[in-house]
């Protein structure tokens, strides 16, 4: 378990540096707590089911976009919850609903976690899903 003198900005930056930019989804082990309360849409989910679709989102992620970097760009926080506003970065050189389209990405992350003893105990995300279907090119195909 992480030390409490982790703080929650720590804990978060930790989650998009080290696991949606890399695909390695062992720094959940680390970083969420084993009773996670998952919100996020097509996520949601509690305990190891919910730790299992943060896994398989990283590992997604990465796929798509392997060379996907994060910046926080705001965050706030009110007690042990934390609101952030992050924006991912890279290039579309994976396969995404088809073949790689190489296009630039660049989206805006909107989560809200609340974070108790260095853990995440519960999660709300909100990725822009339809910026990256744009511009991965998915929307223009079904045109």
């Amino acid at each position: 378990m992480a030390s409490q003198a982790t703080s929650a900005l720590d804990v978060i930056t930790r989650m998009f540096e080290e696991g949606f930019s890399t695909g390695d989804g062992s720094v959940v082990d680390e970083i969420c707590h084993p009773d996670l309360i998952e919100h996020q849409f097509g996520m949601a989910a509690r305990g190891p089911d919910a730790i299992a679709h943060v896994k398989a989102a990283m590992a997604d992620v990465h796929a798509a976009v392997p060379d996907m970097r994060f910046t926080i760009e705001d965050s706030t926080q009110d007690g042990d919850q934390l609101w952030v506003r992050a924006r991912g970065r890279g290039h579309a050189s994976g396969p995404f609903f088809g073949p790689p389209s190489g296009a630039e990405i660049d989206i805006t992350v909107i989560d809200v976690v609340t974070v108790r003893d260095g853990q995440i105990v519960e999660h709300w995300g909100v990725p822009d899903r339809f910026a990256m279907l744009a511009q991965t090119g998915v929307l223009a195909r079904l045109g």
